[in-house]
Parts: C-alpha cells; sequence; structure tokens
C-alpha cells in the first residue's frame, strides 16, 4: 500500500501513510477501499452520471460503531467528510474528491411495528425496500416517486410525493432518529430527546451527524388508483390552467404531478404515442378505490386526452414505475423552486420551454405539496416553505456525456424564465450547488436558528458536503 493523498476540510492536501490506514482500517468491522483497490470505481459511482468524483478513503461501514470511527477519524485529521445513502443526491453529494466517503449501504434493517403503525429503516436503506416491507401490513411511509431513492438524503431534506397532500411530507411522520454526531457520540432525536436537533434535521439535510436509523409512522394505503393522463402538447397552456385550479380543491388522497414529457417507446403506452412529446398528469389516488370514479369524473369531463391510463395497482407497484426509466448512471442536470401559485405569467414562461424537451428522458414536474404540509408551521421544522403550492424540478437529462451540455443549459434557461414567478426558494433535494445564497433563500427565517444547532452539534463544519448551513 502507498501513501494516499487527501483533502483537508480548508482544503489543503495531505498525506496518509500506509501505517494510518492500516490502523484505520483494523478498527472497521467494514471494508475500507482506495484507489489501489479493483472495486473503487464501482464503490464511488453515485446514480448521477455527470458525477466522477475520486475520493482518498471509502469506508463501506458495518454497523454503528463503524460509523462513529470514520467521523473521529476524519474529525481528528481534518479530512474532507461525506455521506453516502442512496447517492441519489442531484449533486452527487455522497462522494467528495479526495476525501472520506462513509457508505451506510449495509445498514439495511427494517422493523415494522403493524400495530403501532411505526416502522424502523437503517439508513442505507431506498424507498422500494421500505415499500416492500410496509405494504404486506397494508401501510405505507409518504415519500418520493422513485424506488431506488435512498431513504436518508429524501428525508433529512423534507420528502415529497404521491401521499404528501394527504399525509404530509416524510418528515411530518419522522418519529425519531438514531444519530452519530460530529464528536462521535451516538444519540437519539427526537420529541423528548434532544428536540432541537430533531428540529434541525427535519429538512435541514445532513448538516448535523450521520442518520444510521429513521422511525417513522405509517398510514393504511395499500391499492392505489393510479397512471398518466396524456394531451396534445399543443393543449399545455389550457391543461396547465385547469390543473392549477383543479388540483388545489381535489380530495387530498389525490395526488396528481404536471409534466411535459416525451412518451416512452414501449409498453404500456401505445405504440402511436412512442416518443411524442405531451403534457400531461401522473395521477394518484389513495382513498378508497370504490370512490374514485367520481374523484375522476372531471378529469375525464376536462378535455379529450390522448391516453386515460389510470388504473388500481398495489402503491409499491407505482412507487417503482419510473424505475426503469431512469436507472443509475445517467447525466442528470436539476433545477427547482418553490411556488405559492402557478400564475398565467408563469404558465407562458412554462410554455416556452417546457414544450421543447431537448431529450427523451428531459422533463419538468410540478408536485402539488398543499393540503397537509401548509397545515404545519414555517417554523415547526427546518422545512420552511409551508406556504407552497407546488414544489417544481427541471430535470435535463440523457444517457450520452456528449449531451451534458445541451441539458444544462437547457435546465438553466428554463429556470431563470421561471423563478421570478417562484417564491424564492428551492426543495433542497431539488438543488445543484448553487451557492449560500439559495440555500439561505431555502430555508428563509429559520435560517438563523439552523446556524445556532450547527455549532451546538458540528462547530467545526464536519458535515459540509452537503447544501450546507455553516455553524454561527
Amino acid at each position: 500500500m502507498t501513501n494516499v493523498t487527501y483533502i483537508t476540510l480548508n482544503g489543503a492536501s495531505a498525506g496518509l501513510e500506509p501505517a494510518a490506514i492500516s490502523q484505520f482500517a483494523s478498527h472497521l468491522k467494514g471494508k475500507l477501499i482506495t484507489a489501489a483497490d479493483s472495486d473503487f470505481d464501482t464503490a464511488r459511482a453515485v446514480h448521477n452520471g455527470m458525477i466522477d468524483r475520486r475520493p482518498a478513503l471509502i469506508a463501506q461501514c458495518d454497523g454503528v460503531d463503524d460509523v462513529a470511527a470514520c467521523v473521529n477519524f476524519a474529525r481528528e485529521r481534518s479530512i474532507r467528510l461525506s455521506v453516502r445513502g442512496g447517492g441519489h443526491s442531484a449533486p452527487g453529494l455522497g462522494v467528495c474528491d479526495g476525501g472520506l466517503v462513509i457508505d451506510l449501504a449495509s445498514f439495511k434493517s427494517i422493523s415494522v411495528d403493524p400495530a403501532g403503525r411505526t416502522v424502523w429503516v437503517g439508513g442505507g436503506c431506498t424507498w422500494g425496500e421500505v415499500d416492500q416491507a410496509t405494504h404486506p401490513h397494508g401501510l405505507a411511509v409518504p415519500c418520493g416517486i422513485i424506488a431506488s431513492t435512498g431513504v436518508g438524503g429524501l428525508t433529512l431534506g423534507g420528502g415529497h410525493g404521491y401521499l404528501t397532500r394527504k399525509y404530509g411530507l416524510t418528515i411530518d411522520n419522522l418519529l425519531a432518529a438514531k444519530m452519530v454526531l460530529a464528536d462521535g457520540s451516538q444519540v437519539t432525536a427526537s420529541q423528548e430527546e434532544n428536540p432541537d436537533l430533531f428540529w434541525a434535521i427535519r429538512g435541514g439535510g445532513g448538516n448535523f451527524g450521520v442518520v444510521t436509523s429513521f422511525q417513522f409512522r405509517c398510514h393504511p394505503v395499500s391499492t392505489v388508483v393510479a397512471g398518466p393522463t396524456f394531451w396534445e402538447m399543443e393543449k399545455a397552456g389550457d391543461v396547465m390552467r385547469w390543473y392549477r385550479d383543479f388540483i388545489r380543491t381535489a380530495p387530498e388522497e389525490l395526488a396528481g404531478f404536471f409534466a411535459f414529457l416525451v412518451v416512452p417507446p414501449g409498453p404500456p403506452f401505445p405504440e402511436a404515442l412512442h416518443l411524442k412529446q405531451v403534457c400531461g398528469v401522473v395521477w394518484c389516488y389513495s382513498g378508497p378505490v370504490a370512490q374514485a370514479d367520481a374523484v375522476f369524473k372531471p378529469v375525464a369531463e376536462f378535455m379529450q386526452p390522448l391516453l386515460h391510463g389510470v388504473g388500481a395497482m398495489p402503491l409499491p407497484a407505482f412507487q417503482s414505475a419510473f424505475d426503469p426509466l431512469y436507472p443509475k448512471g445517467l447525466q442528470w442536470y436539476w433545477k427547482g423552486d418553490f411556488f405559492r401559485e402557478l400564475t398565467d405569467e408563469a404558465i407562458t414562461a412554462h410554455l416556452r420551454h417546457g414544450t421543447k424537451l431537448p431529450t427523451m428522458l428531459s422533463s419538468m414536474h410540478l408536485y402539488p405539496i398543499d393540503g397537509a404540509p401548509n397545515r404545519v408551521g414555517s417554523s415547526e421544522t427546518a422545512f420552511s416553505h409551508r406556504d407552497a403550492a407546488f414544489s417544481e424540478v427541471i430535470i435535463g437529462v440523457d444517457p450520452d456525456p456528449a449531451n451534458t451540455e445541451l441539458v444544462t443549459n437547457w435546465a438553466r434557461s428554463y429556470w431563470e424564465d421561471l423563478h421570478p414567478h417562484s417564491s424564492g426558494g428551492a426543495y433542497v433535494n431539488f438543488m445543484m450547488d448553487e451557492g449560500q445564497e439559495r440555500v439561505k433563500a431555502t430555508y428563509r427565517g429559520n435560517y438563523e436558528r439552523l446556524t445556532q444547532v450547527k455549532a451546538k452539534y458540528d462547530p467545526g463544519n464536519l458535515f459540509r458536503v452537503n447544501q450546507n448551513i455553516a455553524p454561527k
């Protein structure tokens, strides 16, 4: 083994001798990987193929004590540190150049309490794994729309998806979290224990420590009535104006995100629609199946669609429907914003860009996050945009690295045109590396309190490879 060069917290380069690496590895139950190992490239790869970072060390942790050992090792040597859960972070924040990666992939324990309607979930789980554990009990936790997404990143940023309007954000269903702090100590964060820390991790991202397990409240959701309705792209303005009015008055059990998209060239879509650019709404109704026809009646009466592909199915089947379309390794560029309302001016901006998708996989999603999230006060959790009606994400996506500039420029131009109509901040899980002012705009009046909590639990800003909140 040769010396390993690493990057310190202040950006300088330093070296680790083989003896120090061997000693560190001997204290881990899991595996320590360096660039000299054959599985290094596999271990450092994340979901976004645009990210190509080379850590100095990757610790595939086996147990909480391994995590604490990694935190202590990084703190004592001032080594840049990142924490990887599912690896789905848009800007690839689970890995860092020249640093130590804490990889939680082996933290897969899931324990469901059907009677109490709760579940403990390991920090390395994906939402698909959670669904598979809770669904046999007729239960579900509100999460996102991609089953391969990691539980940790989505939760710590807020978490919204198909069940949000009825049951709130993922953080609104978080009951407790077990964490390793910057000093290496192991604590629980909940309303009863370390409530200031519990407040901060509900939306404040990975700034405050490593969450090794989460406890969630579950809800009685099993079968949903779900699927897409597509209309001609030329009708997008009419559809958006109808959608903004309909969704705000629809039962909270009905979720439906508006999208500009290219119809995938395969089943279950009819061949006549393959590769056609359309606008549409992807629906998910989690109420009584017998009432679904009445709920969807206004959709049928609005305008003749190209496709109305709605039907009853198990929630996990629908939660995983997008996964084959977006496998690991594609080139991704994201931009997001919150909106209190969808104005006519905003719709005009959407039409200028959303109707000109640059690649088959590029899209824009407008998620409704009214209802239950709006009934939580803006300062009750770190997630501050409780007055938002919609969370928007613009995604430029393509498998070919040669199209990276194309999809990036489209997403940026779209966002720049639309941003003046937004409420000013973004969902942290929809942000790339966009600078401190964007982070402050996201947390608004909660930012100052977050800097104080950060100063208490991570005064040296060890956990800085994230949408960073610097300690006060």
